[in-house]
């Protein structure tokens, strides 16, 4: 009898994983899914089996890490399949963010190419003023001089004067705020 292939072997210990899977979950729905991922993961990861152990104890293992993980993400989520929670939360419109981006786009784009360079790397793409100086070949000194007056012209062009001009705007700040503390009354 010739030896059976791994798609085989798993094929047949699907019962054993829906029996087990419907002790875990309790639901028939969510046993399915614990199966699938189990079959998916095992399939993916079958080069790590070591052929000769017992199969069935390494698919339930991975159902198990695999229920476990599915517990801890249903339970840091509100289900809430009507919609009726995500029908009271307020949610600003996107529409103000898309637009300052292209302005924003546009103020960059003033600037010159080596402020422009430099403001990208240390700002968004987040490396450190070594790692900036490496790239363009220059002095950390040089990086760190070349965002100060990148970013000054930014402020000038943006008409910014104080730290607090960047930011939400002033409806958005106030529902931001902290709600002012009780005094108490003498």
């Amino acid at each position: 009898m010739a030896e059976k292939t791994p798609s085989e072997q798993l094929v047949a210990e699907i019962p054993h994983l829906r029996a087990f899977a419907r002790a875990l979950a309790g639901s028939t729905a969510t046993a399915d899914d614990l199966v699938q991922e189990t079959l998916v993961k095992a399939w993916t990861n079958f080069t790590s089996f070591q052929q000769g152990t017992n199969l069935r104890a390494w698919l339930i293992t991975i159902m198990r890490n695999s229920f476990y993980d599915m517990h801890r993400k249903y339970g840091r989520e509100l289900q809430d399949s009507e919609g009726q929670y995500a029908a009271q939360v307020a949610t600003r419109g996107n529409q103000e963010g898309n637009l300052a981006l292209v302005e924003f786009r546009a103020v960059l784009d003033q600037l010159a190419p080596d402020h422009r360079e430099v403001l990208i790397m240390i700002g968004i793409n987040e490396l450190s003023y070594e790692q900036a100086a490496d790239i363009c070949g220059v002095a950390v000194g040089t990086i760190k001089s070349r965002v100060n007056r990148a970013r000054a012209k930014l402020a000038e062009i943006l008409h910014l004067t104080e730290v607090n001009d960047i930011g939400p705007d002033p409806l958005s700040s106030s529902v931001l705020a902290a709600p002012p503390t009780k005094t108490a009354s003498r």
